[in-house]
């Protein structure tokens, strides 16, 4: 594969220029994130059972000194913040283990014991953290588990931390805000193959780790890889200004749903003066919609809880601290850091409503909005993971949806049929690499990749298009201050030097999976069907689930499952008797007679295995 090529003039101009026009003189966010440090790993390279790397933060040791040429000095100097990794005491009974994961955890003690808030992705991150901290603070029993909300990062990691027996004692308490469960499994199911395709590029997983390969993705520096898994919550917070208390530390809650995750919640702690904003306040822009795929974020709402937040908290705090990053201290600080959050999602909702109802399109928006100067120069308002161009378009497509009322838009032609018009009206695919080469070297890189998205649609072999397009995102990616973006950029050159990579980032956990009520389980079968082999097939099966005592009704028809839960009829075709851990086992493609018994039809079953197909997760994203 051919080797990464050097920044051009263009791009190192365009980083003189962030150089001379961001405050880089201040280094306030360098002296918080080290404040507190007690001390890390030997070596944090953390491996599963079989030896495997899950999280490597040694990668990272390349992130010093000024930035080299290849890295938008202002991602280099937010990675290098993100980079930094350890035990960290945020306040006198409250710690922080950073740089173990996408995420931080988080140990609150109590009179006897800890809680624990968001345990990481994985396990065996979440293990190695819990072990740093008891190196430092002795071996307190684990008293509580908080979900900030319903992002893998916040839970994944649960068994490294307890066991499913020690919860079911009531050793260990799990508190989630209202509908976490639903929202963690159905975000991790339904489109998680194609997610987990898409975030292979947004955290650059395929991505060499170095100044011109992958250095961070704004929020935190990568994912780890080992075994996710979930635990149903014990407590639920339903209610804003719910306390409860926890082996004598009292917590009061602050509900913020459809946030940054669709179940969130924020907490303060009245005796350590301390307040947690989950990931709604963090030292970057946010994503209103992720590159990865999502619902698209409500950031009127956002900007509202922050609101809610300043009001009922402002002055109570000495630190607040997020599930990302590192924390402020001091309360003025806190308020400004806050109201910057607060404005920041207000003013990117309400500016590009105004600007849409004067006739812009989401892409003109994108192009048109500038933010106030106060928020220009926050470093915490600076789009390191989300962007305000990917965000303003997020709320366009809110509000509009993808079509932006010009007629000639409503029925383009699919991207290969497309190209190949565009690249026959240019001339040919010689005329268009020549047109892309000029554009290059006028430093006009978005342009050449238009041109050459256009060209690799029509001949994905032409060796002269996959470099030049290779060369074109790599310096689209040098240029980024967006670490998500810059990931896109090089892994997109990454495949078109080299292979597909796939999906290195692990998806669909058999210990989340296992947590899929019948229902869901049913609304992902549904997905998985493939309409138009299923068009003329009218199946009809009882599906009985002995340990949970309970049967659904699931009919196949135009191509449609449906399911109902109802009591067993002898009207069905078949009936299928067995648990649902069996039958979870019989989607995934275990069609052993073993543990199910069929009454009835029993051509039934093999007609409906017949029509379910898998996600891939290697479908190709740069080529057609």
């Amino acid at each position: 594969m051919a080797e990464p090529k050097a920044p051009t003039e263009a791009i190192k101009k365009a980083h003189a220029h962030t150089l001379a026009t961001l405050p880089f003189d201040d280094t306030a966010d360098f002296d918080a994130a080290n404040r507190g440090f007690l001390g890390t790993h030997e070596s944090n390279v953390i491996k599963d059972a079989d030896g495997n790397v899950v999280w490597d933060a040694e990668s990272y040791r390349f992130l010093e000194g000024d930035a080299p040429e290849s890295v938008n000095p202002s991602l280099w100097r937010q990675s290098s913040l993100v980079a930094k990794h350890g035990l960290y005491e945020v306040t006198e009974g409250l710690y922080q283990v950073r740089g173990f994961d996408l995420s931080n955890i988080t140990f609150v003690e109590t009179n006897s014991g800890v809680v624990v808030i968001d345990p990481l992705i994985s396990a065996e991150t979440a293990a190695a953290a819990f072990d740093l901290y008891k190196e430092h603070r002795g071996d307190r029993p684990l008293v509580a588990v908080i979900h900030t909300h319903s992002h893998i990062d916040h839970f994944g990691g649960i068994f490294g931390i307890t066991s499913r027996e020690a919860v079911e004692a009531g050793d260990v308490q799990i508190v989630a805000p209202e509908g976490f469960l639903e929202h963690s499994i159905e975000e991790n199911v339904f489109a998680g193959v194609a997610m987990g395709r898409r975030a292979g590029y947004m955290y650059g997983a395929a991505l060499a780790r170095g100044e011109r390969g992958q250095v961070g993705a704004g929020l935190g520096q990568s994912t780890s890889q080992g075994e996710a898994g979930i635990l149903e919550p014990t407590l639920i917070i339903t209610t804003t200004g719910e306390t409860h208390t926890f082996d004598g530390l009292e917590i009061e809650f602050q509900m913020a749903p459809g946030t940054e995750a669709p179940a969130e919640m924020h907490f303060y702690f009245p005796s350590l003066r301390a307040l947690c904003m989950a990931e709604n306040a963090t030292h970057t822009l946010h994503n209103l919609l992720t590159l990865r795929g999502a619902v698209v974020r409500d950031p009127h709402v956002w900007s509202q809880y922050l609101t809610e937040a300043i009001e009922v908290f402002d002055g109570k705090a000495d630190v607040a601290f997020a599930s990302h990053h590192w924390p402020t201290w001091g309360a003025d600080n806190i308020r400004e850091f806050l109201s910057t959050q607060r404005d920041l999602y207000a003013y990117l909702h309400d500016q590009t409503l105004r600007m849409l109802n004067q006739g812009m399109t989401g892409a003109e928006i994108a192009e048109e909005i500038t933010l106030p100067p106060v928020l220009e120069n926050a470093w915490n308002a600076r789009g390191y993971y989300g962007s305000v161009s990917h965000n303003v378009k997020a709320i366009y497509q809110r509000y509009m949806g993808w079509f932006d009322g010009n007629p000639a838009r409503l029925w383009p032609h699919p991207p290969a049929a497309e190209a190949t018009r565009y690249v026959d009206a240019m001339g040919g695919i010689g005329r268009v690499v020549e047109l892309a080469q000029a554009a290059f070297d006028e430093g006009d890189f978005r342009w050449a990749a238009t041109l050459l998205d256009h060209a690799i649609f029509v001949d994905e072999n032409d060796q002269s298009v996959r470099d030049l397009y290779a060369d074109t995102l790599e310096q689209l990616g040098y240029g980024a201050e967006n670490g998500t973006w810059r990931n896109f950029f090089l892994s997109g050159a990454t495949e078109l030097r080299g292979e597909n990579f796939g999906t290195p980032t692990k998806t669909n956990s058999p210990t989340i999976m296992a947590q899929l009520t019948p229902a869901q389980l049913f609304d992902s079968l549904s997905l998985s069907i493939d309409g138009p082999k299923a068009w003329d097939l009218d199946l009809s099966i009882d599906v009985t689930l002995t340990d949970l005592d309970t049967n659904y009704r699931v009919t196949l028809r135009n191509g449609v499952l449906v399911y109902i839960e109802r009591p067993a009829r002898d009207d069905a075709q078949l009936t299928l008797t067995l648990t649902k851990a069996r039958l979870l086992t019989l989607a995934g493609g275990d069609t052993t007679s073993a543990g199910v018994e069929l009454t009835g039809d029993t051509g039934v079953l093999p007609q409906l295995l017949a029509v379910l197909t898998e996600g891939n997760p290697a479908f190709n994203i740069i080529t057609p």
